[in-house]
């Protein structure tokens, strides 16, 4: 463990066990300790999880501390995720109480995940103050957050075959919406399921005593604004919370060679998410259709069996990869393109390095997140279903033609549309890096809330 400040600001960090939520609290720690060098961190996972990203380098203020593993494993919780989530829910809250109670430092400030809606609760208790950190859009905390709003106007709930066009325009900082574009936790049997906890969640939020957005206040000004109206809590947005520190562009693994030999901007990034995926019969269309639009490609692809392997023959056209460092790549000059399930931490990487996006949406926040990147911000392309739709569920399978023309559409960079949403996404990477910059709007933020945590203690 090395040797322990005993003064400074000592702060329990409590993220949701799930690779999209880790990452950004380790993030947002290590912004913390970057700003900070006397804070020191306990960051609190499951000893599974101390297993992943125990190895994964973290600044030495950061320390693991574990509770036992109460919940599904990991590695089957995509097979029963209610059962996954009534366990967060239930299982984990006591062993955590457990842990706080037998830390020898004060703790200053709690900062936890929002989806784990007891974490103010133990806060309040032990008159520790709590910042809830909310790892996805400010748009999707809105749409949450006002749900009331949708039952008021009829438009929950809605068989989305029948009234999927029709617009949400009436919640406060949120753009015009089309139904079919709100989070999948809105229909089918996520509803029964999952509906009620995430808003049993978002309720909470309001009840810590600081909000932490992981977005930035340039990419969603209007409904950052809304969120500060409507929380009676200090609201702080102190993204992009991705890995920038450690470097851009550059790296020594086989693959950075590889990209360093492409012409730049003529390498397709193809990486689609760490939770679900998508039938084989549509990963083959994928693979087929990559391959026929004859774009370099570097395809990230766990397993061997996956049918992109076969992608691997082609040659010189591109590069299979079992794993990568996501944002360097996505930095490298040679990468012109994104094609992803636009989680909310793979599309911030994407606004960083300023790449465009091909977006398929399979579940939760990735359908208004790839409506937000296609329609809002104008800097990318959505794949559709052959019934239109462009989101989650249902196996229409989207076509190895249509794949190959999207892709081909994405990254010429020389048509009107290509250049127009290159240059969108050049404005949208310095607003993001002049955000996270010293004296940037999200590094105002960080001092500001690293000043009231101190204050506090």
């Amino acid at each position: 463990m090395g040797s322990q400040p005993t003064s400074g600001c000592h702060v329990v960090a409590l993220p949701y066990p799930g690779r999209g939520h880790i990452n950004p609290m380790m993030n947002l720690c290590k912004l913390l300790v970057s700003k900070k060098p006397d804070i020191l961190i306990t960051f609190v996972v499951t000893e599974e999880w101390l297993g992943f990203i125990g190895p994964e380098p973290k600044p030495a203020n950061v320390h693991f501390a574990t509770v036992p593993n109460v919940l599904p494993s990991e590695l089957h919780r995509a097979k029963n995720f209610p059962a996954f989530l009534e366990a967060i829910f239930t299982k984990l809250e006591a062993p955590v109480e457990q842990l706080l109670d037998r830390l020898e430092l004060p703790v200053a400030a709690i900062i936890a995940d929002t989806y784990l809606p007891w974490a103010v609760r133990v806060g309040k208790q032990r008159n520790i103050p709590v910042a809830t950190l909310w790892t996805t859009s400010a748009s999707v905390f809105l749409v949450f957050h006002h749900f009331e709003m949708l039952q008021q106007k009829g438009h929950f709930p809605v068989d989305l075959s029948e009234r999927g066009e029709e617009e949400v325009d009436y919640i406060p900082g949120v753009a015009r919406t089309r139904i079919a574009d709100l989070p999948t936790i809105f229909f089918g049997n996520q509803r029964q399921l999952l509906l009620g906890k995430a808003l049993e969640c978002i309720a909470g939020a309001s009840k810590a005593d600081y909000f932490l957005s992981t977005s930035f206040s340039e990419l969603e000004p209007l409904a950052l604004d809304a969120i500060r109206s409507q929380l009676s809590v200090p609201a702080y947005c102190v993204g992009p919370t991705i890995p920038f520190l450690d470097g851009d562009g550059a790296g020594d693994a086989a693959y950075f060679r590889w990209l360093d030999a492409q012409p730049i901007g003529s390498v397709l990034y193809v990486s689609l998410g760490s939770f679900l995926s998508v039938s084989d019969a549509q990963m083959e269309e994928m693979a087929a259709g990559v391959r026929d639009s004859g774009v370099r490609f570097l395809w990230v692809a766990r397993g061997e069996t996956s049918p992109v392997a076969g992608a691997r023959e082609e040659g010189a056209a591109g590069l299979v990869v079992p794993w990568c460092e996501q944002l360097k790549v996505l930095c490298h000059p040679s990468v012109g393109g994104f094609w992803t399930h636009c989680g909310w931490n793979s599309a911030l990487e994407a606004i960083y390095a300023g790449v465009p996006m091909l977006t398929c949406p399979l579940l939760m926040d990735q359908v208004p997140n790839s409506k937000q990147v296609a329609e809002d911000w104008k800097i990318g392309l959505r794949v559709k279903k052959e019934d239109g739709s462009g989101g989650g569920g249902g196996e229409n399978l989207v076509t190895r033609q249509e794949i190959a023309r999207l892709v081909k559409k994405l990254m010429d960079a020389e048509s009107g549309e290509g250049r127009e949403m290159r240059k969108r996404a050049r404005e949208l990477r310095e607003a993001c890096r002049r955000a996270a910059a010293r004296g940037g709007s999200s590094d105002r933020n960080l001092d500001a809330f690293i000043g009231d945590i101190s204050r506090a203690e």
